[in-house]
């Protein structure tokens, strides 16, 4: 599974493009700190059994907050405009959409998490592929359907997966469901591919941030 810092390099290469002119050292470690802290039920599974990747790995909480800034920012006397400016509405916004898209999404499509908790319980896995083939066209396997007899769509087993207390996906603070012993790993990057997005989202970040001392 990707790492939490490969979440936090995509968070980083997220907000260092949406930032744009408000982009500073406090806004982009904001951003970045908003995606790692997602894992933070990674320590609730330890009491809970399978609240990894579904107490906050979901989009329930990231849609509520964006609710209530956009309801915020539509007043005439709106808390954030009034504490942080236009700058920190950019800021809030982009730290939302890195949260989805640098780590629930980024793991929905990697293994599962549970979308909708805690208004639906079940792990949705979009592990998949999408190609063009000369044969049998655009296909794509990242959410599948079986067709019953009656002739209404579900999904597919491929796609859903358990519920909470049924999943357990191995971290290294809770390598087992049971709690035995057995090896503690700590990823950082599993493949190459997370490799490279950790050199080039740490790399974007930092040079930012030395581009921007030197102009100060």
């Amino acid at each position: 599974m990707p790492s939490t810092l490969v979440h936090v390099a995509l968070a980083g290469l997220i907000g260092t493009a949406l930032l744009a002119d408000r982009f500073d050292t406090r806004a982009i470690l904001f951003v970045m700190a908003a995606s790692a802290l997602v894992d933070l039920d990674t320590f609730l599974d330890l009491w809970l059994i399978g609240t990894h990747r579904a107490v906050l790995h979901n989009l329930v909480w990231p849609t509520l907050a964006g609710l209530a800034l956009w309801w915020d920012l539509r007043r005439e006397e709106s808390y954030v405009l009034e504490r942080w400016g236009a700058r920190g509405a950019r800021v809030a916004w982009v730290a939302l959409v890195a949260v989805v898209f640098s780590h629930v999404l980024l793991d929905a499509f990697f293994n599962g998490v549970n979308l909708f908790w805690p208004l639906h319980d079940r792990f949705y896995d979009l592990s998949g592929q999408f190609l063009y083939s000369d044969e049998r066209g655009f296909v794509q396997t990242f959410v599948e359907f079986d067709r019953a007899p009656d002739g209404t769509r579900t999904l597919s087993n491929a796609t859903a997966e358990g519920s909470v207390g049924e999943t357990h996906y191995r971290t290294g603070v809770k390598p087992t469901a049971d709690g035995s012993d057995a090896e503690r790993l700590f990823p950082i990057a599993m493949t190459g591919e997370r490799f490279v997005l950790l050199l080039s989202g740490y790399g974007v970040v930092g040079w930012r941030l030395f581009e921007e001392r030197r102009r100060d």
